[in-house]
């Protein structure tokens, strides 16, 4: 049984919530401090060794980082899409907490904050299977806490009751849709990981852009629909 303090602990939506919103703005913030400024006293020691151009001896250490901003731009698009996801579940879907729920969502931050991490090892060693599956790990934790939490909510009852059956079928279809594609991304690392990193962009990028684009379909597709019924077929000759 369940002692009285379970009954009355983790009850609030709107304190997990801003836990979780503190979590993945610190996270956020933390990939960033891994994009060094070349120092100056570096820049002065190759102009004086090589006789170089300053602009282009700054420009020639400013390279480098570029690579290094592929794996933060991924990542911050990566808990983006993942916070956006998870505050639509509090926010919209779950009328109410409990213990459970809030520990399954505190896993969901623990994932979330390994996040540095692994971008980390990526931007060091982008031509390391091992770094790109590490990665994909993270994500796949990620992916599968909140999977948990959403299934844990209708489980016990926790969802509001006004929600429409057909929200709760779509979202639990996009989240493994979702991590399916970045399984298969992973996958990719056999033939490349800058093949599979490049395919791990495109499905955040089509997660972002996608739901303003789905209205618009909807209201393109009956249009078109009807004109091709209007348009009159050629009779056979």
């Amino acid at each position: 049984m369940r002692t009285p303090y379970n009954f009355i602990a983790g009850q609030s939506v709107e304190r997990l919530t801003a836990l979780c919103d503190g979590v993945f703005a610190v996270a956020m913030t933390l990939l960033v401090l891994d994009l060094h400024v070349p120092a100056s006293e570096t820049v002065e020691q190759i102009v004086k060794a090589t006789h170089q151009n300053n602009e282009y001896v700054l420009w020639s250490q400013l390279a480098p980082l570029g690579f290094r901003f592929i794996p933060y731009v991924m990542s911050f698009l990566t808990l983006g899409v993942f916070w956006v996801a998870q505050q639509t579940h509090l926010n919209h879907l779950i009328a109410r907490s409990n213990r459970h729920l809030t520990w399954i969502h505190i896993g969901f931050l623990l994932a979330v904050t390994f996040i540095p991490f692994s971008t980390g090892l990526l931007a060091e060693f982008m031509a390391y299977r091992v770094a790109l599956v590490v990665y994909w790990f993270n994500i796949f934790l990620i992916g599968l806490a909140l999977f948990c939490s959403w299934h844990y909510a209708m489980w016990a009852g926790l969802m509001r009751e006004d929600v429409d059956p057909a929200v709760l079928y779509t979202n639990r279809q996009r989240n493994l849709i979702a991590q399916a594609f970045y399984a298969f991304g992973a996958l990719l690392c056999i033939v490349s990981t800058y093949v599979s990193i490049a395919f791990i962009v495109l499905v955040q990028l089509y997660f972002v852009v996608a739901p303003p684009l789905r209205p618009l379909w909807q209201r393109i597709a009956p249009r078109l629909h009807s004109r091709d019924r209007s348009t009159p077929s050629r009779d056979k000759r």
